[in-house]
C-alpha cells in the first residue's frame, strides 16, 4: 500500500514536471543546442537555482518524461497482485502506464529524444537504473536473490530492451494501433523464452 503524497511533495513533483515539460518543448522547437538552462527555468517560471535543485543539466531535464514513464512502469509492476505470473504482471503494468504516456500528440517529442546524440547517454543511464529496479521487483515476485539468480536480471533487461524497440518501431512505422496492442504482441513474443 502506498502512502498518500503530501502537499509539499506534490508541489515538488509539479515543479519537476514543469521544468521537464519546458525543456522538452523548447528543445523540440529550437534543438537541444539552441536552448539554455536559463531559458528552461524562465519558461517554467522558476529560478536558475531551482532548476539545479531538480536537474544537473538540460539534457537530464529533457529525458525526465521518459524516466518518469519507466519509474511508473516499475512501480505499477511491483504493485500487481503477487499471484500473477511475471509476464502477465508486466503486461498489465505496461497496459496501465504506457497508453497515457506514449501517444500521437507526443510523437515529435519522442522522435527528438531518439535522434539527438547528446541525449542518448542520459536516456541509457535512466533506463539502466530502471532495469535494475525492475530486476529487484521481479526477484521479489519470484522469491529469489537478484544477486544470486540470473532470471530477474535477464528478464528485466529483455523487457526494457524490447519495450524500447517496440516504442521506436511504433514511432518510425507510424503504426495506427494503440500501444496496448503492441504490448500484447511484445509480451506474447517474450513469453516463449521468459515464462516462469
Amino acid at each position: 500500500m502506498t502512502r498518500p503524497v503530501g502537499l509539499r511533495e506534490r508541489k515538488k513533483l509539479a515543479t519537476r514536471a514543469a521544468l521537464a515539460d519546458a525543456a522538452l518543448r523548447l528543445c523540440v522547437e529550437h534543438g537541444v543546442d539552441g536552448v539554455t538552462v536559463e531559458q528552461v527555468a524562465r519558461a517554467a517560471g522558476v529560478s536558475l537555482r531551482t532548476f539545479f535543485n531538480y536537474f544537473s543539466s538540460k539534457e537530464e531535464a529533457v529525458v525526465a518524461g521518459d524516466v518518469a514513464t519507466a519509474e511508473a512502469f516499475v512501480r505499477a509492476f511491483a504493485q500487481r497482485p503477487p499471484e500473477e505470473p511475471v509476464l502477465e504482471a508486466l503486461r498489465r503494468a505496461l497496459g496501465e502506464v504506457l497508453p497515457d504516456r506514449v501517444d500521437r500528440t507526443k510523437l515529435e517529442q519522442l522522435r527528438v529524444l531518439r535522434r539527438t546524440p547528446a541525449l542518448l547517454p542520459h536516456l541509457m543511464a535512466a533506463f539502466h537504473a530502471q532495469e535494475k529496479a525492475l530486476a529487484v521487483a521481479i526477484a521479489r515476485r519470484v522469491g529469489v536473490d537478484p544477486d544470486a539468480d540470473l532470471y530477474p536480471l535477464m528478464c528485466a533487461a529483455a523487457v526494457m530492451a524490447t519495450l524500447r524497440v517496440v516504442v521506436a518501431w511504433w514511432l518510425d512505422a507510424g503504426d495506427r494501433r494503440p500501444p496496448t496492442g503492441l504490448i500484447d504482441i511484445m509480451v506474447d513474443r517474450l513469453d516463449a523464452g521468459f515464462a516462469r
